[in-house]
């Protein structure tokens, strides 16, 4: 199943996309890591993971794999990111959520670099 996380403000837009293999970007050979607690998800390999970013969602990149950190544990992605949005706002939150939409209410999210 599809998982949403979102970006902390506090960490802010451009440097999330500076961690890089942003949507459109090439991959770079680099393996990038969104860490997380608290209950594993039920994703696999080639399912997305979303993210969000001051109410708007930004777009997926698929996951790779899990990696487990004893009490943590990091959502692996590389590669493939899209950048597509909902018409929906969303206020952030810790951890992660399944994808509560249906993939029909996606569209290309050509601002998706702009807070």
């Amino acid at each position: 199943m599809d998982v949403v996380v979102t970006v902390p403000k506090s960490f802010g837009l451009d440097r999330w996309i500076a961690e890089g293999d942003a949507a459109g970007a090439p991959w770079s050979g680099e393996e990038w890591h969104f860490n997380l607690g608290g209950p594993v998800p039920r994703i696999f390999p080639g399912e997305r993971v979303y993210v969000f970013y001051n109410g708007r969602l930004r777009g997926f990149a698929p996951l790779v794999r899990i990696e487990h950190y004893g009490h943590r544990f990091a959502l692996v992605r590389h590669g493939d990111a899209q950048a597509v949005t909902i018409a929906e706002m969303t206020i952030g939150f810790r951890g992660w959520r399944y994808r509560w939409w249906q993939l029909c209410d996606e569209s290309p999210f050509l601002g998706w670099q702009e807070p």
